[in-house]
């Protein structure tokens, strides 16, 4: 249930061990987090231990995917994340160092040796930290894509149907139909209530769950071709693996980077466009609109790294997931029932690691 990534990867998955699927999305398609993100399969900043190694099998997993779901637009264009100052090269030099270097792909470039990796990053910088392990997909089109490849009398796609009641290995719909299998897996999303609100109410704060706010854009096409997903420096101090001794010295950020818990992130859509992000809001409840100074500040970040004015911004958005946080898992799973398991809160590595989760549920 849920037609979102880690919904619809848990159907890839169950398709791949020869289970027939039933897959149930209360709106016509997914509509959350999963389509209101960069598309990134992110290697280069996870932490060091179960979280990298959950990464890299996903990494590994989009690719054999992607071969039966071309329409993902899967691409292992890699990242670079830009530096501009000595203190960001002196973090990623230090990163670039650490034992699982390797396993990431990380390479610390010169700016001459960025623009020949992406010459469309025109703008003034000290150097970059190429990870070579980073991918991307299209978000807007990944999940229909999925749910294309997996068509045929084995795999039935519900849109329009939400579950209201769960029994052992079984939901009923808001039609009063009931669906019953050999394995019910609940994908709620960052929705806390609902269906899965009892069970999460039972199980109370030792879920670690919480909600995560964030801001995204996205402009027309750019006439530049980018080779590569692009981050600043700020990103390394969000990222787990850049947690290093050099990040101490990483200045204070911008006054409305540091408000809004900003880190630019940039990819080019197959269609040239740019989507652009992103905040970090922890306190609800959340805002009801977006806050400009943060579009601003996110935005002439993007146009200095790419040393030119940017296209015309096409659409806004904001998003809302979850996340599990002061607990050792990476993830929230829970049985809710016989045969009905909860699976949520991957956090920012949602569609990162969706394969992999989807993986270890059938494990």
């Amino acid at each position: 249930m849920g037609g979102g990534i880690i919904g619809t990867m848990h159907a890839v998955m169950a398709r791949r061990r020869g289970y027939a699927v039933t897959h149930l999305e209360r709106e016509p398609g997914g509509r959350g987090a999963s389509v209101r993100n960069f598309g990134l399969v992110w290697v280069s900043g996870r932490r060091a231990g179960p979280e990298l190694a959950l990464a890299l099998r996903a990494r590994a997993l989009w690719a054999e995917i992607a071969e039966r779901a071309p329409g993902a637009g899967f691409r292992p264009a890699g990242s670079l994340t830009i530096a501009t100052s000595e203190a960001e090269l002196a973090v990623m030099r230090e990163a670039a160092a650490l034992p699982d270097a390797k396993q990431r792909e990380f390479e610390v470039l010169s700016p001459g040796e960025v623009r020949s990796v992406n010459p469309a990053a025109g703008g003034d910088f000290l150097g970059g930290l190429y990870c070579r392990a980073d991918a991307i997909v299209e978000p807007r089109v990944t999940l229909p894509a999925l749910r294309a490849s997996l068509s045929g009398p084995a795999y039935e796609w519900l849109p329009g149907h939400e579950a209201v009641e769960v029994a052992a290995g079984g939901v009923r719909d808001q039609h009063g139909t009931w669906h019953r299998g050999d394995l019910v897996v609940l994908c709620t999303g960052a929705n806390f209530t609902g269906v899965a609100g009892p069970h999460l109410a039972a199980l109370g704060e030792v879920t670690g769950l919480r909600r995560v706010r964030l801001q995204m854009l996205q402009t027309q096409p750019l006439e530049r071709r980018l080779t590569t997903a692009l981050a600043d420096g700020d990103s390394l101090r969000y990222y787990p693996a850049y947690d290093v001794p050099s990040r101490l010295a990483l200045p204070p950020q911008a006054a409305p980077a540091a408000a809004s818990r900003a880190q630019l992130l940039l990819v080019q859509r197959l269609d040239g466009s740019l989507t652009i992000g992103d905040t970090h809001e922890y306190d609800e409840p959340f805002a009801f609109d977006v806050d400009e100074d943060a579009y601003d500040h996110l935005l002439a970040r993007a146009s200095a790294l790419l040393g030119t004015p940017l296209p015309r911004v096409q659409r806004r958005w904001a998003g809302v997931y979850s996340e599990v946080v002061g607990v050792p898992a990476l993830y929230h799973r829970s049985d809710v029932a016989p045969g009905v398991v909860l699976v949520t809160g991957p956090g920012g590595r949602g569609m990162t690691c969706s394969p992999a989760i989807a993986e270890e549920t059938f494990q």
